[in-house]
C-alpha cells in the first residue's frame, strides 16, 4: 500500500496533523477562564500540531510542511462551507435533540473562528517554516530545541493575535482589553506548552530515525 517507509510516517503524521488542527477549530468557540486569563479551549489540541509540525521539518522538509498548511486550510474552508450549509437547513420539529438556535450558537461563531483560523494558521506556519529552515541551516542536525522552539516563539505570536483579533474581536464578542489578554493568554499558553514538549520532539524525532534508517533529508528546494 505505502511504496517507503517514509511514505507511512508521513501519512501518519499529516493524519496527526489535521485532525488537531480541525478539531481546535470546531471548538475554538468556547472561551475559558483560568483565573483572571481568558483563552479560548481550542489552544489545547494545538502543541500536538506543533509537534508535528517540528517533525514534518526535520524529516520531509519544508515543502513537505507547506504542502501539508495548504491542505489543511482547505479542509479547514471545506468544513466551513459545510457548516454553513448545515445552519441553512432547518432541523426537523420535535425531532431533532438539537435546535437550530442551538445549532448556530456554537457553529456560527465557529465559522468565524474558522475563517480568521484559515487566515492566521497559513500565515504562522509560513513563518514558522521560514525561521525552522533558517535556524536549520545555521545549526545543521545540531540543537533541534533552538529551530523547534525559535520557530514556534514567532509564528505563535501572529497566530494568536490575528485569530483573537479577527473571530473575537473585530465581531464585537470580547472588548480590546480582553482581546489583549485573551490573545496573551493563549500565546503564552502555547509557548509553556511548546517548551514542555521539547522532549517529545527529541523522542519522536529518535523513533522515526531509528524506523526509517534513511539517507539525511534535505530542505525542501
Amino acid at each position: 500500500m505505502f511504496k517507503t517507509k517514509r511514505d507511512l510516517v508521513y501519512i501518519i503524521l499529516a493524519g496527526i496533523f489535521i485532525a488537531n488542527a480541525v478539531v481546535a477549530e470546531l471548538t475554538g468557540g468556547k472561551l475559558i477562564q483560568i483565573g483572571p486569563f481568558i483563552m479560548s479551549i481550542g489552544i489545547i489540541p494545538w502543541p500536538v500540531v506543533f509537534i508535528t509540525t517540528d517533525l514534518i521539518n526535520e524529516h520531509f522538509g519544508r515543502d513537505g510542511v507547506k504542502k501539508l498548511s495548504f491542505i489543511t486550510a482547505g479542509l479547514i474552508a471545506y468544513c466551513l462551507l459545510i457548516l454553513f450549509i448545515a445552519i441553512q437547513i432547518p432541523a426537523a420539529k420535535g425531532i431533532s435533540t438539537v435546535s437550530d438556535e442551538q445549532f448556530k450558537a456554537v457553529f456560527g461563531q465557529g465559522i468565524w473562528i474558522m475563517i480568521a483560523s484559515i487566515i492566521a494558521f497559513l500565515i504562522s506556519q509560513l513563518i514558522d517554516v521560514s525561521i525552522f529552515w533558517f535556524l536549520r541551516n545555521k545549526t545543521g542536525k545540531k540543537m533541534i530545541w533552538l529551530r523547534s522552539t525559535g520557530s514556534t516563539v514567532i509564528s505563535q505570536l501572529f497566530d494568536s493575535f490575528i485569530i483573537s483579533g479577527i473571530a473575537f474581536w473585530m465581531t464585537g464578542k470580547i472588548t480590546t482589553a480582553e482581546y489583549i489578554n485573551m490573545a496573551t493568554t493563549g500565546y503564552t499558553f502555547k509557548l509553556i506548552i511548546a517548551i514542555c514538549l521539547t522532549p517529545m520532539i527529541y523522542l519522536g524525532h529518535y523513533i522515526i530515525e531509528k524506523y526509517l534508517s534513511e539517507d539525511p533529508i534535505s530542505d525542501g528546494d
